[in-house]
């Protein structure tokens, strides 16, 4: 050993209640200790360790890294080992110090510094400080959040989109771990893997109105599976409106418009006839075209027959991506308030239509009530997230009740129309 150990004589005296004064020792064996070799202060452990890391070239991250102890003089206490993104790097020690390995995997693309406590025969404590790079990763994960930044309703879920498909439970635990929402007010939620290449995020209950709602992700360089690491994630930062809530209830044929609670406005609606009955349950509003042209012919009705149409349609606001919407409906105005006329969109007069047009935005909420149609479906005809209560949409989370594995991807061209 090239290092001077800290001396631990030990010293046989007599225990005295009395104070320690400068300059005085509390007992001696035939005279004065010499203090001199007596410090706390590490020595260098350079050649007490061996290090698996290549010199001088770069370590690759699919194998694990380990320290050993180079001799039976002296054993490892302790290791740390993390990289500039903050991430530490698991590992185990042997219970006689002699060996420490990781346990996880090394980020790709990073440098890393470990720091490495040592003691010798005497107790005396050894340190090393070592740094190095790991190889870039060939294979990236991408993510993409979604909405953009801006300002949108309180039920619109944030989504995070995969360029490759995850099905692993072990590697979307990886994901789900690595991408972060939060919200000011904090509120409860989870993603959910809606497919292999799809997650939703929403809280518990709809976002608090006027939050401010921030997605990001840790996930460059991580190990994902296989040779597939995460790439850099761009975040996102969106805030929320006013609470506006519509409730379209199919037997009464009216459409009460709440905000933050309190009622603002209730109009005559006609929702589907029987055959085209609108669906129940709660929709987002997926986006506004003051101009649509509606064709029977998009969702499915002969050209000609009795159900036909081909009209020109204003103030439009999606709900589903088939065809539902909110709009005007200037043909159907003596059944308004009175009867089922449409084929599954929620009509109303021209000047109803515009104010519902001018008073939601993108994610404010519809629900539609005792329609004798089918249910929202929760994903694929657009976002019917919140038609799952609370522990179902746990359940689509690997790290709160277990992995599960989605079904295609949602269809999003068929944007169909449908009066």
């Amino acid at each position: 050993m090239n290092h001077t150990p800290r001396i631990r004589t030990v010293l046989g005296c007599t225990l005295l209640l009395v104070p320690l004064v400068a300059g005085a020792a509390a007992c001696s064996i035939g005279g004065t200790t010499d203090n001199s070799q007596l410090s706390d202060s590490p020595y260098d452990a350079a050649e007490q360790i061996s290090f698996s890391s290549p010199s001088g070239r770069k370590t690759d991250p699919d194998k694990p890294l380990e320290i050993t102890a180079k001799s039976d003089e002296g054993r490892i206490t302790d290791v740390t080992a993390r990289d500039t993104a903050g991430h530490y790097l698991a590992g185990e020690l042997s219970a006689d110090g002699t060996r420490w390995h990781s346990t996880a995997p090394m980020a790709a693309g990073a440098r890393y510094t470990v720091k490495i406590a040592t003691e010798d025969d005497d107790g005396a404590p050894g340190a090393r400080t070592l740094s190095f790079d790991t190889s870039a990763a060939k294979k990236f994960l991408k993510v993409k959040f979604g909405p953009k930044g801006g300002t949108y309703g309180v039920g619109q879920p944030i989504t995070a989109e995969l360029s490759a498909p995850v099905k692993a439970k072990e590697a979307r635990a990886v994901i789900e771990r690595a991408l972060k929402v939060t919200s000011v007010p904090a509120v409860e939620g989870a993603w959910h893997w809606v497919d292999s290449k799809t997650l939703h995020y929403r809280p518990r209950q709809y976002w608090p109105a006027h939050a401010t709602v921030t997605a990001s992700g840790s996930l460059q360089g991580v190990k994902v599976t296989g040779k597939l690491y995460g790439g850099a994630v761009k975040p996102i930062k969106l805030t929320t409106g006013d609470r506006i809530e519509a409730v379209a209830d199919a037997e009464t044929h009216e459409m009460t418009v709440l905000r933050n609670g309190e009622e603002i406005n209730t109009v005559p609606v006609t929702t589907g006839k029987p055959g085209f009955s609108t669906r129940n349950g709660i929709k987002v509003v997926l986006g506004k075209e003051y101009f649509v042209r509606m064709r029977g012919t998009s969702i499915g009705i002969a050209e000609g027959s009795g159900d036909s149409y081909d009209l020109p349609v204003y103030y439009a606001t999606r709900v589903t991506w088939s065809g539902e919407y909110v709009h005007a409906a200037p043909w159907s105005v003596g059944s308004q308030g009175s009867a089922n006329v449409s084929h599954g969109c929620i009509g109303m007069s021209t000047s109803n239509a515009e104010w519902f047009f001018d008073t939601v935005r993108q994610g404010d909420l519809v629900k539609v009530v005792n329609s004798g149609g089918d249910d929202m479906e929760p994903f694929g005809n657009g976002f019917g997230d919140w038609n799952l209560d609370w522990d179902q949409w746990r359940k689509g989370s690997v790290l709160q009740t277990g992995a599960r594995d989605g079904g295609a991807p949602a269809d999003r061209a068929r944007l169909r129309p449908q009066l």
